[in-house]
């Protein structure tokens, strides 16, 4: 069993891509923006936010950050959008999730252009990407793509089963895959038979949002599992897989924290560089 240390490979990707930044500095003489949205006090949001600034400033891009009462109104956040949307010194626009509930996510995330939406939520972001055209790829399942790449193993012709449906990580996760030509499961609350499913795949990507849902005996022997989960059990982080009975079934396992979340920033910095060059 092999660790996929998602900091090793995070690491990587942002020293290219501050190489990149560099190169497009010098070109163009002016320095890729990312400009994050965050309402409320959610903690958790909070850290994600200071990660992406620090990461910002790690491969030399300029962060702006807009900090609002969790009282705000869907007016307000959208006149903030509206003015970084038109702002063209800024490259990339991040509404940072969870929103407070008497906000309309999807009416605010619909207001970020295409060009601009780094977190590629987007319907016609997820559109090109399931016409296997992406324009802007989600940047979580990107990075669970790169992990999978760190392992060596060809996805192609691979049973891949993906636990879990949503827009932000489940369907773009399926696409993702199909797109690099493995064969596809999608799994969710209503799945019939999901033990036997799951312990068909060479490839598992847990993303229930539920602490240790991924037991040993849903695992097949040798299989890479890729743990997208994020839970706090007792003040201490755990993912959606039972690392510690799982992994000594897998050829690679991820682990949390340190496998998937260092990714998904990695490729929120990528996918701020690219939008930049879109100009």
């Amino acid at each position: 069993m092999q660790i996929i240390n998602g900091k090793e490979v995070s690491k990587s990707t942002r020293d290219k891509v501050k190489v990149m930044v560099n190169d497009f500095v010098a070109d163009k003489g002016r320095v890729p923006c990312l400009a994050v949205i965050l309402v409320g006090e959610d903690p958790a949001s909070h850290t994600y936010v200071k990660n992406k600034i620090l990461g910002c400033e790690e491969v030399g891009m300029k962060s702006l950050t807009f900090r609002e009462s969790k009282d705000s109104t869907d007016e307000h956040v959208a006149e903030i959008i509206k003015s970084l949307s038109s702002d063209e010194t800024v490259d990339g626009i991040l509404v940072q999730l969870p929103l407070p509930k008497h906000l309309d996510e999807r009416y605010l995330l619909s207001l970020i252009p295409d060009c601009k939406d780094v977190d590629g939520f987007s319907p016609n972001n997820l559109g090109l990407l399931a016409m296997n055209t992406p324009r802007t790829v989600s940047c979580t399942p990107y990075g669970v793509m790169e992990l999978l790449a760190s392992t060596g193993v060809d996805v192609a012709g691979k049973n891949a089963v993906v636990i879990g449906r949503s827009n932000t990580v489940g369907k773009p996760m399926a696409m993702l895959l199909l797109n690099a030509n493995a064969t596809v499961t999608v799994c969710h609350s209503k799945t019939v038979n999901l033990k036997e499913i799951t312990s068909n795949a060479d490839i598992l990507i847990a993303a229930i949002g539920i602490p240790n849902f991924v037991t040993e005996d849903m695992v097949k022997e040798g299989a890479i599992v890729i743990d997208v989960g994020i839970n706090r059990v007792d003040g201490k982080l755990c993912g959606d897989v039972d690392f510690a009975n799982v992994s000594s079934k897998c050829s690679h396992i991820s682990p949390v924290p340190g496998g998937v979340g260092p990714m998904t920033i990695s490729m929120l910095l990528y996918n701020t560089l690219m939008a930049a060059k879109y100009e």
